[in-house]
């Protein structure tokens, strides 16, 4: 008989009841590190007091109106991100893959909008992740996710990850845009060859298209700065992030410059949901917390120090760990035998951990993470890698 919560996800046999910085705890009581985040959602760990009481106060004041009417807290979370980013405008949603869904939709309008309207398709990468939409499943290529939901949506080319020879070939006179990840997280935390995103941005230029950039999971912070493309130096047209922008409470949103917005007027996008108080109140609560002096300093000295130790423990047990790679608090650890299985003897060990591809677990800790969280976080995977050594 299908269970009640539909069985879309293998699920690990734990519940939480409360939370507390880096830590969560079980329903039994047992505390477990988690250098999961919610899948890089939680940046600011779990009940973050400033986060806390914005969330309250907003709660006592409205949930809701719609955007039929304008909200002071949407208003004020858009002027804060365009101040601190490329972007001119911003359209409020709910997801990853809604924000990517408006990314691909700010394109195809923008050419239109240019008198170009049969330039419509997106040029995307091998081992993407775009989320679970149909649209964005054919933008990330990835045939487990698209198996039993054909056909596939129209509009979407694909050539090799970090490849912009075969990126400067595929494009046509029917390419609209190029859409990729500037650190690839679901697909096993790979970071672009040296000038990929910068020769992107020429091909993008030198043929009339839009560069989208899905900041989904490496925005926020998790990458050393508040977006990871300010540490490459190469910005967007356009810009989807959702995850870590509410801190757990679900919003997304496309950023966009005023060029690639040309198209969307009133009337061409929409969402019940998006932006609406409860949400823009977390975001700006984040965002209060994330602009802080020395802030993303400390994201990056963690990111030295986790790095360095990872490094430490893969010299130690080579035949467990084939390689540690990452960008800010984005770190993958490629494994020599089932990823599963090193992430189970993390578990076990009451380390939370997210599994990736190229057989990666992903430690993606809170933001907020100290020296302490690394110590023990480092511990359990000495010994996990101690137990499956002797397999």
């Amino acid at each position: 008989m299908i269970p009640a919560v539909m069985p879309t996800y293998a699920r690990a046999d734990l519940m939480f009841e409360r939370g507390h910085g880096a830590y969560l705890v079980a329903a039994n009581g047992e505390e477990y590190l988690d250098f999961c985040s919610g899948v890089a959602v939680t940046g600011l760990g779990h009940a973050h007091p400033h986060l806390v009481e914005a969330l309250t106060a907003q709660i006592n004041k409205v949930w809701h109106t719609s955007n039929l009417f304008r909200i002071e807290g949407q208003e004020r979370l858009a002027a804060r991100l365009v101040a601190a980013t490329f972007a001119d405008t911003v359209f409020f949603c709910n997801s990853g893959a809604e924000a990517i869904e408006c990314a691909v939709k700010v394109a195809r309008k923008y050419q239109s909008a240019s008198g170009r309207p049969e330039r419509y398709r997106i040029l995307t990468f091998e081992g993407a992740f775009h989320g679970r939409t149909l649209a964005t499943l054919a933008a990330g290529r990835q045939e487990k996710h698209l198996k039993g939901f054909g056909p596939v949506v129209e509009g979407f080319d694909q050539v090799a990850w970090g490849d912009a020879a075969a990126a400067r070939q595929a494009i046509g006179p029917e390419t609209a845009a190029i859409l990729v990840e500037p650190v690839q997280g679901e697909g096993g935390v790979h970071l672009p060859p040296d000038r990929f995103l910068a020769n992107l941005r020429t091909l993008a230029d030198q043929n009339g298209l839009l560069l989208l950039y899905d900041e989904v999971q490496t925005g926020m912070g998790r990458c050393g700065h508040l977006f990871a493309y300010q540490h490459f130096g190469v910005a967007p047209d356009v810009l989807a992030v959702a995850k870590g922008l509410g801190g757990g409470f679900p919003i997304g949103a496309c950023l966009a410059t005023e060029k690639a917005a040309v198209g969307m007027t009133a009337g061409s996008h929409g969402s019940t949901f998006g932006g609406n108080p409860l949400a823009v109140a977390a975001a700006n609560a984040v965002l209060d917390v994330m602009l802080a002096e020395g802030f993303f300093a400390h994201v990056r000295a963690m990111n030295t120090l986790l790095l360095k130790r990872l490094g430490e423990v893969a010299r130690r047990y080579q035949g467990v760990i084939a390689e540690v790679r990452g960008l800010g608090l984005l770190v993958g650890i490629k494994c020599v035998g089932a990823n599963g299985d090193l992430a189970d003897a993390l578990r076990r060990r009451h380390v939370l951990t997210a599994l990736a591809g190229d057989n990666v677990v992903r430690f993606l800790p809170p933001l907020i993470v100290e020296e302490s969280h690394i110590d023990r976080a480092i511990a359990a995977l000495e010994g996990a890698c101690a137990e499956l050594a002797k397999v």
